[in-house]
């Protein structure tokens, strides 16, 4: 896939046996909410020289989320993506809620990159476009967000899925918000693309 779109590869590991496994191929660790506790699987990739992306956990509290991440520091790897993605609350129009005032937080007392998954914090697609831009609002520095061309026909979780139009509107809903703070949207690295186009020059990131 990354020779196919010249996109770097992010893939989620789950036991601290399968890191060198995963690492073989993906460019970027990601360690999903279940395992932001699994402090074996954090030193683990921490002996690593690729980045984590982590997320939080859906019951952690911000100290547990930058405790877990200082297990990585702490094992010398110093590229750590953090990821808010919605905590459990009480109400059920939306899987999860979104904490904006958390990524304010951490924006302001780490100095790790923030981002944002709007799409785990609504489970629905409809409201994936809001949750972003609040996120961007609240000083995130990207977006990691589900899209399929047919999101009915998905077997998991298609419900939270955006279309590549719709993500293209996302997309110009960043610059412009980012343009207010004075920040502007990243092209994406490309590694060794081949074809007629590189996705790199379609896939955004938030610089």
């Amino acid at each position: 896939m990354r020779l196919e779109t010249g996109l770097a590869i992010v893939t989620e590991v789950l036991d601290p046996r399968e890191v060198e496994h995963v690492g073989e191929t993906a460019d970027m660790y990601q360690i999903g909410s279940r395992n932001m506790f699994n402090a074996p699987l954090l030193q683990e990739v921490g002996r690593t020289r690729k980045p984590v992306l982590l997320k939080r956990g859906f019951m952690a509290t911000l100290r547990e989320f930058v405790l877990a991440a200082e297990y990585i520091l702490s094992a010398g790897n110093t590229q750590v993506v953090l990821c808010e993605r919605g905590v459990r609350g009480f109400e059920s129009a939306t899987r999860n809620l979104l904490d904006v005032g958390a990524v304010a937080y951490l924006k302001r007392h780490t100095h790790l990159p923030v981002i944002v998954d709007p799409s785990h914090a609504a489970g629905r697609g409809d409201l994936v476009r809001p949750l972003a831009r609040a996120g961007l609002a609240a000083g995130a520095d990207g977006l990691i967000v589900e899209v399929h061309p047919n999101p009915s026909e998905v077997h998991s979780d298609g419900n939270q899925a955006i279309s590549p139009a719709e993500f293209g509107r996302l997309a110009e809903d960043a610059r412009a918000l980012l343009a207010l703070d004075g920040r502007r949207l990243a092209e994406a690295p490309v590694l060794e693309a081949r074809g007629s186009r590189s996705m790199g020059q379609v896939a955004k990131g938030v610089d």
